[in-house]
């Protein structure tokens, strides 16, 4: 229990300490913001930053920082680190950073930011691999409620694909502040106070939570590393989040608000995600337990349910299937969009966004036959390629500016490590099994990208500023 706490702590401490740190080195100031100069009452559009704050909240949390936890549980307690460490020294930096660099580029998708800071060959990557990403996310997240709907109901799932599909398509085309910013503060605001019923009723209860180890205790004896990092994706750092991050760089009215929105935002994601985490090996008395439990959203529904009695079932109607809804939709809203600028498309008109939104959609109808399961994988996969994307991109800006580019630099080659490793070994991978080699590989991989980074940053600190 002591060791959950502490991991609380450590997340209010960071965010107040080093979280201002990171505000101080991109240097804020009260420059004109694109939601002010580029209003255009669809993506451009002012919302102060408490709404800012709950709606990329919502928009970034979804199923991820509760099923990936939870599968990231298997591993044992160790997940929390990864998953306090990870959220202060890569997921926060990660999301702040690439929603600044946003506002200070007019707004600009995750695409042309790839472009303008890491070349041509990355942006022309990145604007095909981000389309497909987010539409895998989006159909991840009408998959998973809709199974959810069909157990709960036994209602066929297809009908709830067409209900969720026929939500995605109103909050993709309207304005963001039409439903994304009136209702999401609201289910944000809820979910963070169903995490603090479940910590209250876990205290009751008198539920155990084992301290942290450093003992693998996967069933199968999949590695701790590279593997246990990605499938705890999105609640300690994942590239979906920048895809979200420059929908709401987009809405905020200062940079001063930045911190509050992008930052806390994540490190709320990592609290949840921590929660989840200790929750499941608390709730089924370790890690045999939460194998035998069945695991994802099986094991969530039960902890909810045996937590909080009668009223578990509204909560698990909430958490299960409002939040990946809500997440869902963004991602489609943000592939209308990174499409639109590729092919520069002007989307004020709902026309013109109709006919980017309804391909996607016909896309989506089709990839929803797979497996929530099956779609998650590559979701966690492409979402640490495209975080290692992001924060190189960050990187190569703090050398540009002749800032502190070590703090986006060190977690760009960890990154780059790490996604090295689980392509090496992964089925959907080379499936290498040699675990020595890619071990080896991967470390070769970090200091090699340290060094590049420190060679580019030297020179570029040469050079005179005119």
């Amino acid at each position: 229990m002591k060791s959950y706490f502490m991991g609380v702590l450590a997340l209010i401490i960071a965010y107040y300490t080093y979280g201002k740190y990171l505000e101080k080195n991109f240097g804020v100031d009260e420059r004109e913001t694109p939601a002010l100069s580029k209003g255009d009452g669809v993506d451009f559009v002012p919302m102060n930053w408490f709404k800012s704050l709950l709606v990329q909240f919502l928009n970034i949390a979804g199923l991820g920082p509760i099923t990936g936890a939870v599968a990231g549980a298997m591993w044992g307690s160790s997940s929390f680190l990864w998953i306090v460490f990870g959220t202060i020294f890569a997921g926060a930096v990660h999301d702040y950073y690439t929603g600044m660099i946003s506002i200070r580029n007019d707004g600009q998708n995750m695409q042309e930011l790839i472009g303008r800071y890491l070349g041509k060959p990355a942006k022309t990557f990145t604007k095909y691999f981000l389309v497909v990403l987010l539409v895998i996310v989006g159909v991840a997240f009408i998959t998973g409620p809709a199974e959810i709907l069909q157990s709960f109901t036994g209602v066929n799932k297809t009908f709830w694909l067409g209900l969720i599909v026929v939500y995605y398509i109103v909050a993709t085309l309207l304005p963001i502040d039409k439903i994304i910013g009136r209702v999401y503060p609201l289910f944000g605001g809820a979910l963070v106070l169903m995490m603090f019923l479940l910590i209250g009723a876990m205290l009751i209860k008198g539920v155990s939570i084992p301290e942290v180890n450093f003992s693998n205790l996967h069933p199968k004896n999949l590695p701790i590393f590279p593997y246990m990092f990605v499938v705890i994706s999105c609640g300690a750092i994942s590239g979906f989040h920048s895809t979200q991050s420059v929908l709401v760089a987009r809405c905020l009215k200062s940079e001063k608000d930045g911190r509050k929105s992008f930052m806390a935002a994540m490190y709320l994601e990592g609290f949840v995600a921590l929660t989840w985490a200790a929750i499941s090996l608390g709730f089924f008395s370790g890690v045999e337990g939460l194998a035998a439990s069945g695991g994802g959203m099986v094991a969530v529904s039960k902890m909810i349910t045996g937590l909080l009695g009668k009223y578990g079932l509204i909560f698990t109607l909430f958490g299960l299937i409002a939040l990946p809804v809500t997440t869902g939709d963004t991602a489609f809203r943000s592939a209308r969009i990174t499409i639109a600028e590729v092919i520069n498309y002007n989307q004020s008109s709902l026309k013109n966004r109709l006919l980017i939104a309804l391909p996607l959609f016909a896309l989506a109808g089709f990839l929803s036959q797979f497996g929530f399961n099956t779609l998650w994988r590559y979701v966690a996969s492409t979402n640490q390629l495209l975080a290692t994307l992001g924060l190189w991109t960050c990187t190569f800006y703090f050398i540009e500016k002749k800032r502190n580019y070590w703090v986006a630099g060190v977690p760009a080659s960890f990154m780059t490590a790490m996604i090295s490793c689980y392509f090496l070994v992964a089925p959907e991978g080379l499936k290498l099994s040699n675990m020595n080699l890619a071990y080896t590989f991967a470390i070769m991989v970090f200091f090699i990208s340290l060094i590049l980074i420190g060679l580019k940053g030297t020179k570029e600190s040469k050079k005179v500023t005119i």
